[in-house]
């Protein structure tokens, strides 16, 4: 037997040499070993399934955050057609009013067109009927014939009436300034005692209905007078209110006091 077979045969007979401490030491270590292992194991196993876990909870998120994303677009556009279905209702009850006033104003213009043609076409008649009256007044007349033209006076005093009623007004501007937006002058009259440019007699009334003039009047105008002043000049030229001094009323209020 050669050196390197007797150290061999040391060896294993060292092996079995092995005392039971040693044995238990070795059997603890594998132990050990294996508690590590297990645990290791389990911690493996506890942390995929961990991450398993988070990763079906991110996508469940992923999932929420998307159908709120989409809840928000859908609420973001409903929220949209209803300001716009708002917007456009309020659009068309603009328009409604709109359209209510000016049929409204066409319809009143309409009426005050046809008011204004139809006393138009009565103001000749009217004339006619106060210059009858005016003449029948100058003669010497029955009862009877007296009576007729009272009658007649009384339907001219109805239909001015109407007139009236509709906004209809005379205008009858004797001894006034001479207006040319509602007179028209078919002569001059020399006149000093009056203002110049001052109407001196209406040979046919004219009449307005609100502010607008239907017919003019025909009047003759006076020349020769003085320039006619400003309306502050004349209202300057008004006597001013008597006080109470010069009315007297504190020398009343003594002879009261001593009664």
């Amino acid at each position: 037997m050669d050196d390197t077979e007797q150290a061999e045969g040391a060896g294993v007979e060292a092996t079995h040499d092995d005392t039971p401490e040693q044995a238990q030491a070795e059997q603890a270590m594998s132990e050990e070993e294996m508690i590590e292992a297990a645990i290791r194991a389990g911690e493996e196993a506890a942390e995929n399934d961990f991450k398993l876990k988070y990763e079906q909870a991110q996508a469940e998120l992923a999932d929420v955050r998307r159908e709120l994303a989409e809840a928000k677009e859908a609420s973001d556009g409903a929220a949209a057609k209803v300001a716009e279905a708002n917007e456009r209702a309020q659009r068309l009850q603009a328009d409604w009013e709109n359209y209510r006033r000016r049929t409204a104003a066409e319809r009143l213009a309409e009426q005050t067109r046809a008011t204004e043609k139809l006393v138009t076409a009565l103001l000749p008649v009217l004339d006619d009927m106060e210059r009858a009256i005016a003449h029948a007044r100058q003669q010497q007349l029955d009862d009877a014939f007296a009576q007729f033209v009272d009658g007649v006076d009384a339907v001219r005093t109805k239909m001015l009436d109407v007139f009236a009623h509709e906004g209809v007004e005379a205008i009858d501007p004797k001894g006034e300034p001479f207006n040319p937006l509602e007179q028209q002058a078919v002569g001059r009259v020399e006149d000093p005692s009056q203002y110049d440019e001052t109407v001196n007699d209406v040979y046919q009334k004219g009449y307005r209905m609100a502010d607008r003039v239907l017919r003019s009047a025909m009047v003759t105008v006076t020349y020769g007078g003085e320039k006619r002043p400003a309306p502050e000049a004349e209202a300057a030229d008004e006597p001013a209110p008597a006080t109470e001094a010069e009315s007297g009323a504190p020398e009343a209020d003594a002879e009261s006091a001593s009664e």
